[in-house]
């Protein structure tokens, strides 16, 4: 398969790249480096990369950003970032994947556990995920040629678990591995439609 993987540079997604380069061909897309550079918060950005990189037979989208403050101090502009960003990002790398995959390609994207178990500060972010989620399972009802599309949700990596335990209490920090197997599914099995929750 020709794989594009958009946030590949990433903590989550150094593991996921690494994985599928090691049976597919894979370019990896980020804003400011890569064998494509993308900004997913910019459609035009988005269209001239899906442009380079020609026909696909995967997209993988583990970018994108949202605020994190307490609900007094969200200004409208502070939400806006997570809708520009993540939701609506990821809503445009897959209105205009469709025109590059190949029959029975696959979209996946990237939300997290805040859109089920939300913690203090973090409004906008639970938001957009939870929107997000509703967009697959509705999206997956109009797109024609056998495309598929599903949505991981990671909860919280062992990677970062030093930075955000005192926003998750009780939480059991999942593995790289543990993640990755997510990715997996949904890009080499026949899963559409699906919230992958890893947590």
């Amino acid at each position: 398969m020709k794989i594009l993987i958009i946030g590949g540079h990433g903590t989550l997604g150094k593991v996921v790249t690494d994985y599928f380069a090691q049976k597919h061909e894979v370019l990896v897309a980020g804003r400011s480096k890569g064998d494509l550079t993308i900004d997913i918060a910019d459609s035009a950005s988005i269209e001239a990369g899906f442009a380079k990189a020609g026909k696909l037979d995967a997209v993988i989208c583990i970018a994108g950003e949202a605020k994190w403050a307490h609900f007094d101090e969200l200004s409208e502009q502070d939400y806006h970032i997570g809708i520009n960003s993540k939701l609506m990002g990821q809503v445009n790398v897959t209105r205009i994947a469709q025109r590059y995959l190949h029959p029975q390609g696959s979209v996946t994207l990237t939300t997290g556990i805040l859109a089920d178990d939300p913690v203090p500060f973090t409004t906008s972010a639970a938001m957009v995920n939870g929107a997000i989620h509703s967009f697959v399972k509705a999206v997956v009802l109009d797109l024609q040629n056998g495309i598929r599309v599903n949505v991981v949700s990671p909860g919280l990596v062992e990677a970062a678990a030093d930075k955000y335990r005192d926003y998750f209490p009780g939480h059991i920090p999942v593995t790289m591995q543990q993640m990755l197997s997510g990715y997996i599914r949904s890009v080499e099995g026949k899963g559409n439609g699906e919230v992958i929750r890893i947590y």
